[in-house]
């Protein structure tokens, strides 16, 4: 399918059995109406990606490396359900299968999070951005998600104690 950049052909996607009776115009308003911003569009001949989430080292991604505390949102989250939170506070967060931790700018119902928190989330994990990116986490690298989502993305940091993160309820 031409992945290299992390775009896909469109032509190539719809002609895929999953995807019959979807058409191009179908996709670009799915794209258009997402509120999380989930997908990116490219003409010539016409491309999608996914802004985040990805499971495949995508070397072209455009992300924004956030590097001093006031770029960060002071409160990180990670939701997640409760019976990860032991294996979380003992060895730290993990990607599962993607390429970056996903993190919302703040906790639900905060202004300006949309996105980066399942719906589901039974407790959320708090992350003080400015002490993590200072060195308190491991040494720790973030970006801003591209698409506008408003996500925060990390590597994966190495297994540690004492990160400074904790959980809390979100319902």
């Amino acid at each position: 399918l031409g992945i290299a950049d992390g775009f896909a052909e469109v032509g190539a996607l719809l002609r895929l059995p999953r995807f019959a009776g979807v058409s191009e115009e179908d996709l670009r308003r799915l794209v258009a109406a997402d509120p999380k911003r989930r997908f990116a569009l490219r003409p010539d001949p016409l491309r999608i990606r996914a802004n985040q989430g990805h499971s495949l080292q995508v070397p072209a991604l455009e992300l924004t490396p956030l590097q001093t505390p006031e770029a960060l949102p002071p409160t990180l989250a990670h939701g997640t359900r409760r019976r990860f939170w032991p294996p979380i506070r003992a060895g730290g967060l993990a990607p599962m299968g993607r390429t970056h931790i996903h993190l919302a700018p703040g906790l639900p119902g905060d202004p300006g999070v949309r996105s980066g928190m399942r719906p589901d989330s039974e407790i959320a994990i708090i992350i003080d951005g400015p002490r993590a990116l200072a060195g308190e986490w491991a040494p720790r690298r973030f970006f801003g998600g591209v698409g506008g989502a408003g996500i925060q993305l990390t590597p994966p940091p190495p297994p540690q104690r004492g990160s400074p993160f904790s959980a809390q309820p979100t319902g």
